[in-house]
């Protein structure tokens, strides 16, 4: 506050004696309202001014009338020739847009923010003003979300503007966009010089304000709603965001948007002094993380699907932006890019949805790899994202496991019911992390069965509620030992996984892996699983519980809120979803009982599913908890069909300590099946025909 009324005071002094019809035009508005010319914003801040010009290479030729009435202390009008340059120049051609018809029409979003209603993370709140008149750029909407704050701060809003100006030609969306950019820098004084956390000065909002701000400079200053003022105050708080991005930057995918947004401002303001060494600190951070957070085969470091996407699409658009700028990069980062897409595509549902794995949303990433595969002319890609229907088929069997990652993708085609299942067995990852190592995730026919239940919110009132058990290996299909959930592994893959871990062949898939830290447990314990898929039949998951006393163990499978539950006989349980089916049935001696939890608050939160972020609902979790004296096994078999009353014969043949072997009656074959507790190279799977007694092996 007593920045603003400084501001008030030094430019309330000096306005008298410069424009004294403000005082008649209204006295109740407050003074930085006023600054509507040239003139006045340089008397205003006349040192942000000079420093502005300053902080240009005035020594180019287009530029020596700028520099030559600077000399002559004719501030207001090397203010002016600036502009000029900028309107009348070529300089960032490709964010400048023709110019656009006037109309009258309207973008319901677009009205929304004219209003001040603003929307982030599907949560809408009016944007109040002040005492001062400014908007509250330190507004945390109506859940006191912070990251609401931070989204605010980041101009999505004012993006959503440019793009209803840009498609109706509304001038009233321009200039609203003029109005909220000349309030944010003056209300964003001074910049703090340091790293921040606050709603307004922080890594990722200054990049990605950055951003949409080059947009706005180059896309509406021929336009006439851009105002002068606006221009010049978005020119004077370039270089503030250029410092805070060069110095106070981040790690992970944090510093790809933050570098990203580094080289945007490099690139399309070249006159700045230090434009050419922000654009190649930029460059060179770039390539030294993406060898640093991408696993050779394609992965990002944290193990999320949609901060995957996050890092790739700033990695992306670090290529875009060379290419713009006419300078190349080495082979190694363009085909480091392309493995990460690959990896995009091939962990792909059937639906076009990535995993729900740490923190993601459901995303449909079909449209996005589209793009890239004609691009990158892969024709496998677009096989995969048509659902068999266009490009070529993959050579390789459809199954795939990212040894680096720790994470095997099971399909038996690229159909759109084909099955699909997602099982991690990888490191704990370095952001964004849920503790929720061999978690199983199953579609299949169509439909969501098995989930992750997501993310939910990083704060406000559903992150009060919900953020914990999201983190939690309760709120995935884990097992809980004594009541508790895994605690943190390993952040980071030092090298992938062998054959040991995973084998894939025409006929199965099978991995398996251990996790040994428990938080605040007694004594030793842990949980090897050991997964196998029979192709295009059903999965056969293991799970051994080595210990050096009693437990209380509690195996738990979530499902997907749109899944009507059953539990039926001998403690099976049967989901449906619309005409699909997915049942659990489980083997296990060791005496079980079972329950079935759905939207629990107390006294822990249990059967709660979020898509997206700051959405949930209610959804079913089967939970079956036992009391084991020693080393246990557990064995349930996974059956997928298109029909509620399925006959399956499952009968356990041998159990010893290195594997178990089945013979399971199914849909007139009989299926032999050795699961081993490690070394994938010891898995076999024999089937025979009942009718026609042929063996296939």
């Amino acid at each position: 506050m007593e920045r603003i009324i400084l501001i008030f005071q030094i430019y309330f002094f000096g306005v008298i004696q410069i424009c004294p019809f403000i005082i008649v035009k209204g006295q109740n508005i407050n003074h930085w309202q006023m600054i509507e010319s040239v003139e006045d914003v340089c008397f205003a801040y006349p040192e942000r001014m000079k420093t502005l010009l300053m902080q240009i290479n005035l020594n180019s030729h287009e530029l020596e009338n700028v520099k030559t009435s600077l000399i002559q202390d004719q501030l207001a009008l090397a203010c002016k020739q600036l502009l000029a340059y900028y309107r009348d120049g070529t300089s960032a051609s490709f964010l400048r847009n023709k110019k656009i018809e006037i109309s009258s029409e309207s973008d319901t979003l677009a009205e929304n923010i004219i209003r001040n209603v603003m929307t982030f993370y599907g949560r809408s709140a009016v944007l109040p003003h002040r005492s001062d008149n400014h908007l509250d750029w330190t507004f945390h909407g109506q859940d006191d979300d912070m990251e609401w704050a931070w989204a605010l701060n980041r101009h999505y809003h004012i993006q959503t503007l440019l793009d209803a100006y840009l498609k109706t030609g509304n001038p009233v969306y321009a200039k609203t966009i003029d109005k909220h950019i000349k309030d944010w820098v003056i209300f964003s004084m001074p910049y703090p010089e340091k790293r921040s956390n606050t709603e307004i000065w922080r890594g990722l909002e200054v990049s990605f304000r950055a951003k949409i701000w080059a947009k706005v400079f180059f896309g509406l200053i021929n336009s006439g709603y851009l105002s002068p003022v606006t221009q010049l105050l978005i020119l004077s708080s370039i270089p503030e965001h250029a410092h805070y991005l060069r110095n106070y930057h981040g790690g992970g995918n944090w510093l790809t948007m933050e570098m990203t947004g580094l080289a945007t401002i490099s690139t399309v303001w070249p006159e700045f002094n230090q434009s050419s060494q922000w654009f190649q600190y930029a460059v060179d951070t770039m390539i030294k993380t993406l060898d640093e957070q991408v696993y050779p085969d394609g992965a990002q470091t944290e193990l999320s699907s949609s901060y995957h996407y996050v890092a790739l699409d700033n990695f992306n658009q670090l290529i875009e932006i060379c290419r713009l700028a006419n300078k190349p990069l080495p082979q190694r980062y363009t085909s480091r890019i392309e493995a990460m897409w690959n990896y995009l595509s091939y962990i792909m549902r059937p639906d076009g949805f990535g995993p729900l794995n740490n923190d993601s949303d459901m995303t449909d990433w079909r449209k996005l790899v589209e793009k890239e595969a004609i691009l990158h002319q892969r024709d496998d890609w677009k096989y995969i994202i048509s659902n068999s229907r266009e490009g070529i088929k993959p050579q390789e069997i459809p199954s795939v496991f990212f040894p680096w990652a720790g994470q095997l993708i099971m399909r038996n085609s690229y159909k759109p019911f084909a099955q699909w299942a997602f099982f991690d067995i990888g490191p704990w990852g370095t952001g964004h992390q849920h503790n929720d190592k061999l978690h199983l995730s199953v579609f299949a026919n169509g439909h969501d069965f098995l989930v992750d239940s997501g993310r939910f919110a990083y704060d406000g009132e559903l992150a009060e509620k919900f953020r914990e058990y999201a983190l939690n290996s309760a709120s995935h299909n884990v097992i809980l030992i004594d009541g508790q959930g895994q605690a943190p592994g390993p952040r980071l893959a030092v090298e992938p996984l062998s054959n040991k871990h995973c084998n894939i062949t025409e006929d199965f898939d099978h991995a398996w892996h251990i996790s040994e830290e428990y938080k605040n447990i007694d004594g030793i314990c842990s949980h090897l699983r050991s997964l196998l898929y029979v192709r295009g039949q059903f999965w056969v998951v293991v799970d051994k519980i080595t210990t050096d006393r009693p437990r209380t163990v509690e195996i738990l499978w979530h499902w997907h809120p749109e899944c009507q539950v059953n539990v039926e006989r001998k403690q099976m349980v049967t989901a449906q979803n619309g005409q699909s089916f997915l049942q659990i049935i489980p083997l296990s001696k060791t005496k079980m009982s079972i329950r079935q939890v759905k939207g629990q608050e107390t006294p822990t939160i249990q059967g709660w599913y979020s898509k997206k972020y700051n959405e949930c609902e209610p959804n079913t979790v089967s939970i079956y908890k036992a009391q084991i004296q020693n080393n246990t096994t557990f064995i349930w078999v996974l059956l997928p069909s298109d029909m509620q009353t399925v006959t399956l014969d499952v009968k356990l043949i041998s159990q010893c300590e290195e594997n178990i072997t089945l013979m399971i009656n199914y849909r007139n074959e009989k299926f032999w099946v050795n699961v081993p507790f490690g070394n994938s190279d010891n898995v076999s799977v024999k089937k025979e025909s009942i009718n026609n007694k042929i063996k296939k092996v």
